[in-house]
């Protein structure tokens, strides 16, 4: 492993200056969902010159960039994703967003500006590589389903046209709460589910003064809210946890009215397929049963979201030891249990063997407790962080690729 990782983290540094000029230009144009144009056109300028077979996509603003090694060998499929949040950024940085209520503060445009790093650094190596790498350059990730968009559109196809089959797929996630520069990952689920509900009381409106001629739906929803917790902290083993959270709740319309309806809005996240059908069931069994109860008809329509994402265990220990091989013992950290956050990588590692890991980016002489985390307004990085992230994108493919995929 010496052998392959040697001169990686130096040359990845090489690469910081390129790196954050990307980032920064992204940070202050940024785009939202799966149309993403100008962030297309800023990678496409960034590879440019590169030995790469370049396909962009249809349905999005998708960028596959495939690198052919100087000999066959299996093919390993590296991504970033490249959407921003629908927010307004307040960090007062120089290069903070220009765009109104459109800010990257979830770090995809490090993502971004790392992958393409490491394209240029793997190009290099071109000649010595046996196999192939797929760059997998992706839109839409908050919440708009774009890797299972590439999906569709061929992702994989494409990354292993006359090809061997994508053996391994890797990914790396920012993040502030993490020391700068720490890897952190571990096998089986990482993130979780992502499902979002909403429940409608449907009551009897009438006069505030006179409740006893009206179905009053406010005190019937704020019974399924707190019977909610309740449902999780029973019903749900404690070692194969879930997350309900009613984030948002809207009734009436003046202090004297009782409405018609009450409507409830909230997340779900599970760690399992299993936990999460259970959850969803048990959700629609307590809020029409609180509703029978009390003579109102209750509807509860759940939106599926993002799956579990769970890496593969062996690529997950694979991306370790070579983070181990780049950086350190210090700097890597198995995660003794998943985050509640969720990612659409999950589709990928659905069909093919594959990992995700995190990247400490914490600002320095910031403590722990006072960092403001991803999709915080004031979210801010050390860029210094994305030589190791070059490196470790670049180390997962030298490595796969010097094993024969193995």
């Amino acid at each position: 492993m010496t052998d392959v990782l040697d001169g990686i983290l130096d040359d990845a540094g090489g690469q910081l200056d390129d790196a954050v000029e990307l980032r920064r230009r992204l940070h202050e144009r940024p785009e939202l969902g799966l149309e993403l144009p100008d962030t297309q056109a800023a990678i496409l300028e960034a590879l440019d010159g590169l030995p790469l077979t370049v396909t962009t996509g249809t349905s999005t603003s998708s960028v596959i960039a495939v690198l052919d090694g100087a000999e066959p060998g299996p093919t390993v499929l590296l991504r970033g994703d490249m959407d921003a949040l629908p927010m307004h950024e307040d960090t007062d940085l120089d290069f903070a967003s220009r765009v109104d209520d459109a800010m990257h503060a979830c770090g995809h445009d490090s993502h971004v500006a790392m992958l393409a790093g490491s394209a240029r650094l793997l190009a290099e190596r071109r000649g010595g590589l046996r196999g192939r790498v797929a760059f997998m350059f992706q839109p839409g990730e908050e919440g708009h389903h774009g890797a299972r968009f590439m999906l569709e559109e061929g992702l994989l196809d494409t990354a292993a046209a006359g090809a061997e089959p994508v053996s391994m797929a890797f990914a790396l996630h920012q993040s502030p709460t993490l020391p700068s520069g720490m890897v952190a990952s571990r096998g089986q689920a990482l993130m979780a589910s992502a499902d979002d509900f909403e429940i409608t009381v449907r009551g009897r409106g009438g006069h505030a003064s006179m409740p006893h001629h009206t179905a009053d739906p406010i005190p019937i929803a704020c019974e399924i809210v707190t019977a909610l917790q309740a449902m999780v902290t029973r019903r749900v083993d404690a070692f194969d946890p879930a997350v309900v959270t009613v984030a948002k709740i809207r009734g009436g319309t003046t202090h004297n009215v009782i409405p018609e309806t009450a409507t409830l809005w909230g997340t779900i996240r599970t760690v399992s397929a299993s936990t999460r059908s259970a959850v969803i069931a048990d959700i629609e069994r307590v809020a029409q049963g609180i509703g029978t109860a009390h003579g109102s008809a209750v509807e509860v329509q759940v939106n599926e979201g993002y799956p579990v994402t769970v890496n593969h265990v062996d690529a997950a220990t694979f991306a370790l030891d070579t983070a181990r091989g780049l950086l350190g013992d210090a700097a890597v950290v198995e995660m003794p249990s998943p985050v509640m956050g969720a990612e659409d990588w999950s589709y990928v590692l659905e069909e093919v063997n594959g990992a995700m890991a995190f990247l400490g980016t914490r600002p320095p002489g910031i403590a722990a407790p006072d960092v403001a985390p991803n999709h915080s307004n004031r979210m801010i990085i050390d860029e210094g962080a994305m030589a190791a992230g070059i490196a470790t994108y670049t180390g997962v493919a030298l490595r796969w690729l010097a094993a024969g995929g193995t």
